[in-house]
């Protein structure tokens, strides 16, 4: 729990880029000290960083002595590795020593916390270990510091380590020819560990230095005899690159672009992965949390490469359910403290992506699944949310039922017949529209539609005919309430205020227009055609912004008019979901083109799209400022910031972006043991290639295209021999497969 119970600082500070951990090698003759990564003692020369799946790489050369630094965590355990290489490149021996350093907080703060830590020396092995005894979340937990050298000194003490108004750039500790062997209670707590190293001339060493936490003294024992040590550093560096490189290479695509290739093989589900499932963590926030509706998302784009995730995740999520239908907004585990809100779409996202789920699985024995309640206080009308740690029901259901518990609660609709708003309904920034419980959702209305015709699918298959009445009847009612009652002219508005001003409309002096009431009307299949095209019409007319190269959430941002939409109007006008772009909806606006045949335009969004066409340039890196990789969250449109990127990493537009890229453009849809490809490829494109690993069974996929790019498959053969269908089997005959597919 990257929140709860932190082991180090999180420093949310762009400007002083701090850390609570350092590493230092130091010239035991002359002194003169430098760290192998540019903070926080930076050489006097250049530094080159690697970010690879599951590791960084730091490469420096000072003074004769070139270090290679390799940061990484174990796959299988809570230890995460340090290990730097250093060679001696002059012509002399060299006495050096490595020094390690971190920061402990043990909890959520370090100030709540530092008053409790106490750190002690293991006599067996003499790892340094520290624990919190005081802990909220954790406090029967140890942490663990080692190293792989024999000889070494430590201390708990950071007063000591960094000095009297010092700074980790010029630590006291350096200055000083050991570290004091001080450990205990009522220090400033830190965990550091210096050992000293002998290089002749020519010669290479590796040093491992271990950070971690454990169960018990016992298991950090453990951890700390298994890993310290080179050959074990190495295996466990092995493991992270054979999970990465299985993971990620169950499709592998070739394409003319390779501004696609790039994210497609490898970063997007990297990114979603370890930083939206296992970390729930970034630079720009530090959460710990599962969010609801967020890793439902996430996990609906890891269908083709970790099933198993997705599976758990919808397990997961539906253990946070109210015997009401309502849900938790996010919680914290692992206990489960968290927030209940009236937010109207969380709840929603459980049968959406367990229809995902089944259909391109056909786990249909997840539906079956037995799963608990929660119980907690229910929240009063005026409430918009309160935080609690609710227990577990003695109530429980299969996950089939948790749906459809989530979609009757869902059926509660307004004076316009649209699904009420609550206290947002995927824009959480719009808290206060339907906050008094009047207010309705357009878009809430669109995703509802497509989650009923979706559910009566998989009522169909269990043969629960009264379900299937169900979605069926109310999808009809939802569908024809919005062409009565939210059409606007020229697009569909957004929403209705709890007093029926409605929100998206030509008639607001602010927020005229939002993308996302466009996109799912496409999206969803539901919207009036001829009003459908004319919406999104007028998303490429108002919200895509060729100068500025992004796609906005809604304009004119929210400023000085009457209207109170909630903490939206916070932001900077331009900013975030503040008529910035908002990249989660953004993709959806690129969807939505594409599945209207628009291919040209969804094209042009996607190249807006991808990060790496932002970082193309010495200029536009200067312009956008964050990762080139990695997908962000929203893209500045207010000067003088426009086409600033923020918030990296830690953003469901990775999950989306994914889906963007192999589903609706390259055309892959699995469907249980079949895979179907309908391409919506560039006019340019003569063919492209997919590598789809089915199991343990290769496919190498080959798409023909011709100067139209059709979208229509006209031909497929498998291994030379032509196939009776549009779609290609899978098997699991641990083979490998040619297949080649042939468009008009």
């Amino acid at each position: 729990n990257a929140h709860e119970f932190r082991l180090t600082t999180w420093h949310n500070d762009p400007l002083s880029d701090s850390s609570g951990e350092a590493l230092y090698i130091r010239d035991e003759d002359t002194g003169a000290f430098w760290s192998p990564s540019p903070l926080p003692a930076r050489g006097q020369s250049g530094y080159v960083c690697r970010h690879g799946f599951g590791y960084t790489i730091f490469e420096h050369y000072e003074s004769g002595i070139s270090s290679e630094m390799t940061t990484y965590v174990a796959m299988d355990a809570p230890v995460k590795f340090v290990v730097v290489k250093l060679h001696n490149h002059s012509k002399r021996p060299r006495r050096l020593s490595l020094t390690a350093y971190w920061e402990l907080v043990l909890g959520e703060w370090r100030h709540a916390n530092m008053m409790h830590i106490v750190t002690e020396s293991d006599p067996h092995n003499g790892a340094l270990y520290a624990h919190n005894d005081y802990g909220r979340e954790c406090g029967h937990r140890v942490v663990f510091v080692q190293t792989s050298e024999r000889e070494r000194t430590i201390t708990g003490n950071r007063s000591e380590f960094i000095g009297r108004n010092g700074t980790l750039a010029k630590a006291a500790a350096l200055y000083r020819s050991r570290l004091s062997d001080k450990t205990g209670a009522g220090f400033d707590p830190c965990a550091a560990i210096q050992t000293p190293i002998h290089l002749a001339e020519g010669a290479e060493r590796e040093i491992v230095f271990v950070f971690g936490t454990a169960a018990s003294t016992d298991e950090a024992q453990q951890y700390t005899d298994r890993f310290a040590n080179r050959e074990y550093a190495r295996q466990a560096l092995a493991g992270v690159r054979e999970y990465w490189s299985r993971t990620l290479g169950t499709i592998y695509v070739e394409t003319p672009d390779p501004a696609l290739n790039v994210l497609a093989n490898g970063w997007l589900v990297y990114q979603t992965i370890s930083s939206r499932l296992w970390g729930r963590s970034g630079y720009y926030q530090s959460g710990g949390a599962y969010g609801f509706r967020d890793q439902l998302q996430d996990s609906m784009a890891l269908i083709h490469t970790t099933p198993g995730l997705a599976r758990e995740q919808l397990i997961r999520c539906a253990e946070r359910q109210f015997c009401q239908g309502d849900v938790q907004h996010w919680w914290h585990p692992p206990h489960g403290q968290g927030v209940r809100t009236h937010i109207s779409d969380d709840y929603l996202w459980l049968p959406y992506a367990t229809c995902r789920f089944v259909m391109a699985t056909g786990d249909t024995g997840i539906l079956d699944e037995p799963i608990h309640f929660l119980e907690g206080r229910e929240l009063n009308s005026e409430e918009e949310s309160y935080y609690d740690q609710p227990q577990r029901s003695a109530e429980s259901a299969s996950l089939y039922d948790h749906c459809v518990r989530a979609l009757k609660n869902g059926l509660r609709l307004g004076v316009h017949g649209l699904p009420l708003m609550g206290s947002g309904d995927w824009n959480d920034g719009m808290n206060l529209v339907g906050h008094e419980g009047r207010g309705e959702s357009v878009w809430l209305a669109w995703f509802l539609i497509q989650n009923l015709q979706q559910f009566a699918g998989l009522a169909r298959i269990r043969g629960d005919s009264t379900i299937v009445d169900l979605c069926v009847q109310q999808a009809v009612v939802l569908q024809e309430n919005i062409e009565k009652n939210a059409w606007d002219g020229a697009w569909y508005r957004r929403a209705y205020f709890d007093d029926g001003t409605p929100l998206g409309s030509a008639t607001n002096d602010e927020c005229q227009i939002d993308s996302i009431s466009q996109s799912w009307s496409i999206l969803s299949s539901a919207g009036d055609p001829l009003r459908a095209r004319q919406a999104m019409a007028a998303v490429d007319k108002y919200l895509v912004r060729r100068d500025a190269q992004l796609i906005q959430l809604l304009n004119p941002p929210f400023d000085r008019s009457a209207l109170e939409p909630g903490y939206i109007k916070g932001y900077v006008p331009g900013v975030r979901e503040n008529g910035g772009q908002y990249t989660h909806a953004a993709i959806w606006t690129a969807m939505a083109f594409a599945q209207m045949g628009d291919k040209v335009r969804a094209w042009e969004l996607f190249n807006m799209l991808n990060p790496v066409r932002h970082g193309s340039s010495a200029e536009s890196i200067a312009r956008y400022k964050v990762e080139p990789y990695v997908m962000c969250a929203d893209i500045y449109g207010a000067a003088p910031h426009v086409g600033r990127g923020g918030w990296t990493w830690y953003t469901g537009a990775a999950g989306w972006m994914y889906r963007l890229t192999i589903e609706t453009l390259l055309g892959l849809s699995l469907e249980v043991d079949h895979l179907r490809i309908t391409p919506r490829v560039p006019a340019d494109w003569k063919f492209y290639k997919v590598h789809y690993r089915y199991r343990d069974t290769l496919y190498h996929i080959t798409v023909h295209g011709d100067s139209t790019a059709s979208t229509r498959v006209v031909r497929i053969t498998l291994d030379g021999a032509e196939l009776p269908q549009d779609r290609i089997p899978l098997m699991d005959d641990r083979r490998e497969h040619d297949v080649d597919v042939y468009l008009d």
